[in-house]
């Protein structure tokens, strides 16, 4: 009788349990339609009714656009491909002569950017995972010549230390208003126990940092930590997790960081050389089984974001918009988001206005009913914006630009 009144008590448990486990099973999210042929006029709060077009479909995973000065642009496919997209026509054939990439996880071939003096000596950088014998991997940056359709004197400029693991395998890079390279290096790592690693704290490590180099590599003589014993010299900044966009502010000369949080907690930084940003020390989000990463999001001696997401969206690309064409829109920041809350299917473009003290006053998602991972945004020559759609096989490039 004992034994019967126990199972009738523990049933509704057990029916909890098992609905529960059955909801984590089934796929959630939103579902993602196809990308129609467009073009579409879309309301937006400030500047009103703008034209989005598709330029270039068919891309696998596209990751970053670099705007040649023939009119051309560069787009890396995340699975090793180097495409040309010219006259709204994607090439079919990639360029040839890139290094050898390791693409599981979250790694691949990633950013692109041209020399400033590219029109004369056809420079091309590349961020890339690299793969080693013993199977770990970690972020270089490689450096090619481009000529016709083919990258020569492929180099690596940088190759940092790796780890067992199939996170903290992203980079992005940028010149600065100084000439500078400016790379960053995934910091989410972890043992193959699965601790989280301090790297990023780290300063003889150069994973979850920002690093400064000059064009061929080597270290300038004014950076901050090259004269610190115990630091690593190419170090510009400290403590971040997986930046995922970076890019040089035209009007002040800043270089402007963001990276992805835990489970929350992406943040928006403007870097500044030698500081600290905190991760995994201090944080905003939470872990993914939800335990907070810090139980206080700012410390003393530590930067502070310039905003944060809470939930997070994934960001993943970032513009500061310094055109004419939009004059609504004239200083706002732009940055992708690949998903909202964790919940797939929710993928926007994100415009953020900020007062003169930048602190933030307003913010908009745009292209929320495309539902779209967006990967990439950035301003082009014309000062239109160019976003990329991260998909599989049918990855898009979309041009925003004012209604007529």
């Amino acid at each position: 009788m004992k034994l019967r009144r126990s199972l009738l008590l523990a049933a509704p448990l057990l029916l909890c349990l098992f609905t529960v486990a059955q909801a984590q099973e089934e796929p959630f999210g939103l579902p993602v339609p196809p990308l129609g042929d467009g073009p579409w006029v879309i309301d937006t709060a400030e500047q009103h009714e703008i034209r989005v077009s598709v330029v270039a479909r068919g891309l696998s995973h596209p990751w970053a656009i670099a705007f040649m000065p023939d009119g051309g642009m560069l787009v890396t496919e995340r699975d090793g491909r180097l495409r040309v997209v010219r006259d709204d026509v994607l090439d079919p054939e990639p360029i040839s002569g890139l290094p050898e990439v390791r693409t599981d996880g979250n790694g691949g071939l990633m950013d692109v950017a041209l020399h400033p003096d590219f029109a004369d000596n056809g420079l091309v950088y590349l961020t890339y995972t690299k793969g080693h014998a013993d199977g770990r991997g970690s972020p270089a940056l490689a450096r090619g010549r481009l000529e016709g359709h083919a990258l020569h004197d492929v180099e690596d400029l940088v190759v940092t230390e790796p780890f067992y693991t199939n996170s903290g395998l992203n980079g992005r890079v940028a010149f600065g208003a100084d000439g500078k390279v400016y790379m960053s290096t995934g910091g989410r790592i972890r043992s193959q126990d699965g601790d989280l690693l301090m790297a990023p704290q780290d300063p003889m490590s150069l994973r979850g940092k920002m690093l400064r180099l000059n064009d061929d590599g080597t270290v300038p003589d004014d950076n901050p930590f090259v004269d610190e014993p115990g630091h690593r010299p190419e170090i510009y900044t400290i403590g971040h997790r997986n930046t995922l966009g970076l890019a040089l502010h035209p009007g002040t000369g800043d270089i402007w960081q963001h990276e992805n949080g835990p489970n929350g907690g992406d943040e928006l930084n403007i870097l500044l050389p030698g500081r600290n940003y905190g991760w995994p020390l201090m944080s905003f989000g939470r872990l993914y089984p939800g335990a907070r990463v810090s139980q206080h999001p700012t410390r003393d001696g530590y930067e502070s974001p310039v905003v944060v997401w809470l939930p997070a969206i994934a960001a993943a690309g970032l513009a500061v918009y310094t055109g004419d064409l939009f004059p609504a829109w004239k200083g706002n920041v732009f940055v992708g988001a690949l998903q909202e809350g964790g919940i797939p299917g929710t993928g926007n473009l994100q415009r953020i206005v900020l007062n003169d003290q930048l602190e933030e006053i307003r913010r908009e998602s745009l292209l929320q009913d495309f539902r779209q991972r967006i990967r990439e945004v950035r301003q082009g020559p014309d000062e239109l914006l160019y976003v990329l759609t991260d998909h599989v096989d049918d990855g898009a490039l979309l041009r925003i630009e004012p209604s007529e």
